[in-house]
């Protein structure tokens, strides 16, 4: 049997988050594939940091990362040094992940080269060109390129079929960031820093909250107003916020949520230490794409920061309330989840609608099936 050259993309930390378990997947099959790890380093220290945590070694760092990269630097940066590397390894497939500018720039390069590429992630919408902004068109772009279109749910797969995506090149995995999630969590779990050792699980209702979206900059004085107005009206809430690197988030972080003996401000956590965190936290407050679907696979309500999610499906099963970004809605939805029982209970057992752990080791399946390489059929993922 000729074993097919894969070649992987990804630079950056979200990417590697949901994509770790997909390596580890490809590479566990050595009878079908010659594998190859290529990272951008779109980001540089936090993209390391997950790929420590799941011990993946990259094969090959174009670190393209500087100071105040645009996304025109980052884009035609990509594209120029990827067709370059396609060129030297000329693998058989190109398999890249969601909506970043490296996902944008490797699968232009791919197409460029005629080389198949394979989407995971593939088909997610908000229906709004800027929001989120680029990667709702990164994402489109990539699926009208992509030869193999890997979709999380059902609800990705008709928006793929909505659009003219033939029917025999979409198949629903579940989400990578589920089987992550699984392997990251692990029962009486040590944190790497003392601070998160000495929170006190018990006493406090600890919420975890993120927020970076570059969409939601002007919106962050509100959004930071209505945190630090909950807990200063709710003495058993505790919030631990790891502060993203972006010098804005940080300056709104220090102006508004700084200085409070029940808000703690910290650097961005190990992929590790997130996962367990979010895992032992009584809810979640976020803006962020990923953590919907990290949230639900640990039953722990979230107020989604945004004014449109890409993941409707945790919000229709009820696990996610889409709060918007306007600081009186943020503050009234996380008041109601913290004082209505019923609330919190109808938001913390809904069946997870993103995936069953399995996600990884299908999409390795469904390559091998492409290029003829095995007869075995697995199941799809029965979303909701």
């Amino acid at each position: 049997m000729n074993k097919k050259k894969v070649m992987i993309v990804f630079g950056t930390r979200p990417e590697a988050s949901k994509m770790c378990t997909v390596v580890k997947a490809f590479k566990n099959h050595t009878e079908w594939f010659e594998t190859q790890l290529v990272v951008t380093g779109q980001h540089k220290e936090q993209l390391y940091q997950v790929l420590d945590s799941f011990g993946v070694i990259p094969d090959l760092d174009l670190e393209i990362m500087k100071e105040n990269q645009s996304l025109a630097y980052v884009t035609s940066t990509i594209l120029q040094k990827m067709d370059s590397v396609l060129k030297t390894f000329n693998p058989d497939i190109l398999i890249v992940h969601g909506d970043t500018q490296t996902t944008f720039g490797a699968t232009l390069a791919g197409y460029f080269n005629k080389i198949a590429v394979c989407h995971v992630e593939a088909g997610l919408r908000t229906h709004n060109n800027y929001s989120p902004w680029p990667e709702e068109i990164n994402r489109k772009f990539v699926d009208d390129v992509a030869d193999l279109l890997f979709a999380p749910t059902k609800v990705n797969l008709h928006n793929l079929l909505n659009e003219g995506i033939k029917r025999e090149h979409i198949y629903i995995t579940g989400q990578t960031a589920v089987d992550a999630s699984l392997e990251m969590k692990v029962q009486n779990y040590t944190y790497s820093i003392d601070e998160l050792n000495n929170l006190n699980f018990e006493k406090y209702k600890i919420i975890t909250m993120t927020a970076h979206r570059r969409e939601n900059y002007e919106h962050f004085e509100g959004m930071f107003k209505a945190i630090r107005k909950i807990v200063d009206e709710n003495k058993d809430v505790l919030v631990v916020y790891p502060v993203h690197l972006s010098p804005i988030v940080r300056k709104w972080a220090s102006e508004i949520l700084s200085n409070h003996d029940r808000i703690m401000l910290l650097a961005p956590l190990d992929l590790p230490d997130m996962i367990n965190l979010i895992s032992n936290s009584y809810m979640v407050m976020s803006d962020s794409g990923g953590l919907q679907e990290e949230c639900t696979v640990f039953n722990k309500p979230m107020v989604l920061m945004r004014d449109t999610t890409e993941q409707p499906e945790a919000i229709e099963a009820g696990a996610v309330c889409l709060a918007g970004v306007d600081e009186a809605s943020i503050y009234e939805n996380t008041q109601r989840i913290l004082h209505d029982v019923d609330v919190y209970n109808r938001m913390s057992n809904v069946k997870n609608p993103f995936g069953d752990g399995k996600a990884s080791e299908r999409i390795a399946h469904y390559v091998a099936q492409y290029f003829g390489l095995t007869d075995h059929i697995i199941e799809a993922f029965d979303s909701l």
